[in-house]
């Protein structure tokens, strides 16, 4: 008898508020245009913080138009293994590791280790 209590209500698709004494905010419209030529344009609150970008459907960033320019942020120049490597050795330290690891290789193979000059 339990199941048959919410039989009829549509409690998940349909709420019981009404719009009555609801007074929308006043709106403008703002225009974006990436650099494809699309255009979006975008209904905000005029209390609102209008942002300076906004994502395009093609996924590019585009402008506001009549805005101020977005500020770019510094970004870091992207760290390679190469530069994370530098950080822990030198190169002379470098330079032996790849003798030791070569001289391993040859022995692997049979080969005789070659002389280092000093």
């Amino acid at each position: 008898m339990a199941e048959r209590t919410l039989r009829g209500t549509r409690m998940v698709s349909f709420s019981m508020e009404t719009t009555e004494n609801v007074v929308p905010s006043d709106r403008q419209i703002t225009a974006y245009m990436c650099e494809d030529g699309h255009r979006t344009e975008l209904p905000f609150s005029v209390e609102a913080e209008i942002p300076s970008t906004w994502e395009c459907r093609c996924g590019k960033l585009g402008k506001l138009v009549d805005g101020p320019e977005p500020e770019l942020k510094p970004t870091k120049p992207a760290r390679t293994h190469w530069d994370m490597l530098l950080e822990r050795r030198s190169i002379p330290e470098l330079e032996e590791l790849l003798e030791e690891r070569l001289d391993l290789l040859r022995a692997s193979r049979g080969e005789k280790p070659r002389k280092r000059s000093a």
